[in-house]
């Protein structure tokens, strides 16, 4: 860029912030954010549609030339149901909560499979979002935050279809519909919290460390085995206080809460308030670093 008269702006002097040459036209300087910056949410809801557009295209890119479609969303936790109740239940004799009969064994581990594959499968499209999105980042701006967004709420479809299944299966062994169901909706928005907390953490590493994306399924596995997916979450029979760091584990409180609500069981009071604080914390501290990330997301990537 010339200025007028004799002077000319050079990069130097642009980068040093000597922007005292007159010129015939304004000047912007664009500078990358440093340090911690604010997260700004205005963006996100500007850009609302678009957290639309991205979701629905994750669900169409997941089936597209899939022999069963969203079958696989049906068949995936109904198989995983069975096998569970072959070895857990008749093999390892393992019961459901204390209140429900015995033979409620496998609509007692769907409800604990329903969040879980949510949040399984949320979490892991979240956090290689970034990654797989590389061509959108470096061409147009967009609050960035979008993208793990987007792959956390494409997980809904698959669950809408899943809990049409648990329907089915409350129908088929005369578990009674109360007005608990309507909290539902509270302890899967902590299910999606809860992904898309840990999906801000793992995507924005993933960018630059790319062995996240190799360690997200090990992460999973063994996550699941600390939540009460296939037992009871009365046979963790250990004190208070360790029942507390238990709870810390934010699925711990939603998968009791969702059987709570299908089933009566004891509700998940204390440790649902303990895995409530786990999910905002992580969720602040996910935004801030995602936030901080972001302007390096680009160069990284």
């Amino acid at each position: 860029m010339t200025a007028t008269g004799s002077s000319r702006l050079t990069a130097a002097d642009i980068q040093k912030g000597n922007m005292t040459v007159q010129s015939d036209s304004p000047v912007t300087l664009i500078r990358p954010p440093r340090g911690w910056q604010a997260i700004n949410l205005r963006d996100l809801w500007l850009y609302r549609e678009l957290v639309y557009f991205l979701t629905w295209r994750d669900i169409k890119v997941r089936y597209k030339q899939a022999v069963l479609g969203i079958g696989w969303a049906i068949i995936q936790p109904i198989v995983t149901m069975v096998v569970f109740t072959f070895i857990f239940n008749q093999f390892l004799d393992v019961k459901p909560d204390a209140g429900i009969p015995d033979d409620w064994y496998p609509i007692f581990a769907f409800a604990g499979l329903l969040p879980w594959q949510f949040f399984q499968g949320a979490l892991q499209r979240a956090s290689t979002s970034l990654v797989s999105n590389s061509n959108l980042l470096t061409k147009v701006y967009f609050p960035r935050l979008i993208i793990p967004s987007s792959a956390v709420a494409a997980g809904l479809v698959d669950f809408g279809f899943s809990f049409l299944i648990m329907i089915g299966l409350m129908i088929y062994f005369g578990v009674p519909f109360t007005l608990q169901m309507l909290w539902l909706p509270l302890f899967l928005m902590v299910a999606l919290l809860t992904a898309l907390a840990v999906g801000l953490w793992l995507s924005a590493l993933n960018v630059q460390y790319r062995d996240v994306q190799h360690m997200v399924p090990f992460l999973l596995t063994i996550w699941m085995y600390v939540s009460p997916v296939v037992y009871p979450i009365d046979v963790i029979n250990v004190s208070g206080f360790w029942k507390a760091v238990y709870a810390l584990n934010p699925m711990v409180g939603v998968i009791q809460g969702f059987r709570w609500v299908l089933f009566g069981t004891n509700p998940p009071g204390w440790m649902f308030a303990i895995s409530m604080t786990m999910v905002l914390l992580l969720l602040g501290s996910g935004l801030f670093y995602f936030r901080r990330m972001e302007r390096t997301f680009a160069d990284l990537i």
